[in-house]
């Protein structure tokens, strides 16, 4: 199961907010958190907002109740441009330019990991003295 969480219209501009998003994306919840929380960036207390709020969708839908967070994982995490306000700028010789205050849209999408039974299969052969060694435990347990 994935929960998706959006929020739109952020006063910053997606430039530098894909910034802090790459270093989160594909990284587990908790993980996440903390690199979030200390990242100096204006737009990572959004992102973090953004990220919790994903976490409460999951277990909010979740039929079990409570999700361990550290199971979950960032699936995807992208940043798309929102609407751009145009404002005039007075500059030098009567002349204007124009100001253009940028807006995104964040959607984070969270997933559970599966996680893998461990199944009994043989140690890979390694080269070196190690790799001997561990061939002779393995053959001494056989």
């Amino acid at each position: 199961m994935e929960v998706k969480s959006i929020n739109r219209y952020v006063g910053s501009s997606p430039r530098k907010m894909r910034l802090v998003v790459d270093l989160i994306r594909g990284k587990g919840v908790e993980e996440a958190l903390s690199i979030l929380h200390f990242v100096p960036k204006h737009a990572a207390a959004t992102l973090e907002k953004v990220v919790r709020s994903a976490i409460s969708n999951y277990q909010n839908r979740d039929e079990a109740g409570r999700v361990d967070t550290a199971t979950l994982y960032i699936k995807t995490a992208f940043i798309d441009g929102g609407p751009t306000a145009k404002r005039i700028l007075p500059a030098p010789m009567g002349r204007a330019f124009r100001m253009r205050k940028r807006s995104n849209h964040i959607t984070i999408i969270v997933a559970q990991r599966e996680v893998a039974v461990a199944e009994n299969k043989k140690p890979v052969a390694r080269k070196g003295k190690k790799a001997a060694e561990q061939k002779q435990a393995v053959e001494k347990k056989s």
